[in-house]
């Protein structure tokens, strides 16, 4: 059962180490312009980390990308909270758009009721690794849906 939710700040080490133990597929990002901590009754039970989007084309200077997204098991409404922390963060701080993606078939219940909307579907992708910028991957090539905060 969830105690009561309130957002606290994270440091991106305190970010990264509880993505590290709690993600369910992704290891930490390697860069933030930001994180957001959520704890019930003073425990850290989930955080998001918010960066510059992964997708070159949506790097503009006015998005970000909600990167990693990391909540405890049961933690109701947790993961919707920390969504809605991070746009209201991103647009305090001047920036126009927020992206984040999930991997197909989640069906992004936490996103809806935070407010944001379903851009595209994408489909599952290669390697980022290549000759010149050789990268290891342990997560296997999934599709993906694109969502934003109108």
């Amino acid at each position: 059962m969830t105690g009561t939710l309130t957002l606290v700040p994270v440091s991106f080490a305190q970010a990264r180490e509880f993505v590290a133990a709690h993600h369910r597929h992704h290891r930490p990002a390697q860069g933030h312009k930001y994180s957001v901590g959520v704890a019930a009754d003073g425990v850290l039970v989930g955080v998001a980390t918010v960066g510059r989007p992964v997708n070159r084309h949506l790097d503009d200077g006015t998005t970000l990308e909600v990167t990693r997204v990391a909540v405890l098991e049961g933690q109701r409404n947790a993961c919707s909270m920390l969504y809605g922390a991070t746009w209201r963060a991103a647009r305090a701080l001047g920036w126009k758009r927020l992206v984040t993606y999930t991997q197909q078939p989640e069906p992004g219940t936490s996103l809806h009721a935070a407010g944001w909307r379903k851009v595209a579907d994408r489909p599952a992708r290669g390697t980022w690794s290549c000759k010149s910028r050789p990268r290891t991957s342990d997560v296997a090539a999934v599709a993906r849906t694109l969502w934003e905060i109108p």
